[in-house]
């Protein structure tokens, strides 16, 4: 049997408990991302989830001490080039393609945004998303995976 090749869209929350030392998701998120450095698995991650990390881990009030923009942009270029992961970025029709599928999938309030992620990784042919987030908004053809177990209460 002919299998596809994998390739994985990382979602935002991935980065910011990878960056964050301080979240107790760190050393697990940072551990899938090195898996994916080293797996022969591609992977990438849309524009939209650059700025979300970058405008979440630079915020001024960040309840821990804010990254600088000069850390946020190294955390990035390193995952990007030593990690061999890709950057994507919407591409033409991107904007017909992204209305289309909300308005089909009745996608309202903020899950726009996990449907602009989901779109652009689609374009670039991604097989499965990769996610801690349990109501990224799932879309037809990119099945939603999180690579994280979750933690029990108590």
């Amino acid at each position: 049997m002919d299998r596809s090749p994998l390739l994985i869209a990382v979602d935002t929350n991935l980065l910011i408990y990878a960056h964050r030392a301080t979240l107790p998701e760190h050393r697990l998120a940072r551990a899938v991302l090195d898996h994916l450095a080293g797996s022969e698995a591609g992977w990438g991650i849309s524009q939209p989830s650059v700025a979300e990390f970058w405008s979440i881990v630079t915020h001024p009030t960040a309840a821990v001490p804010p990254s600088s923009p000069t850390q946020a942009r190294a955390f990035l270029t390193k995952l990007l080039t030593d990690g061999l992961g890709q950057l994507w970025i919407p591409g033409p029709g991107f904007a017909e393609r992204l209305f289309g599928a909300a308005t089909q999938l009745k996608v309202n309030g903020p899950h726009i945004f996990d449907l602009q992620i989901a779109v652009i990784a689609l374009e670039h042919g991604a097989t499965e998303l990769w996610t801690h987030d349990r109501n990224f908004v799932s879309v037809p053809g990119l099945p939603v995976h999180d690579p994280l177990p979750r933690r029990r209460n108590g």
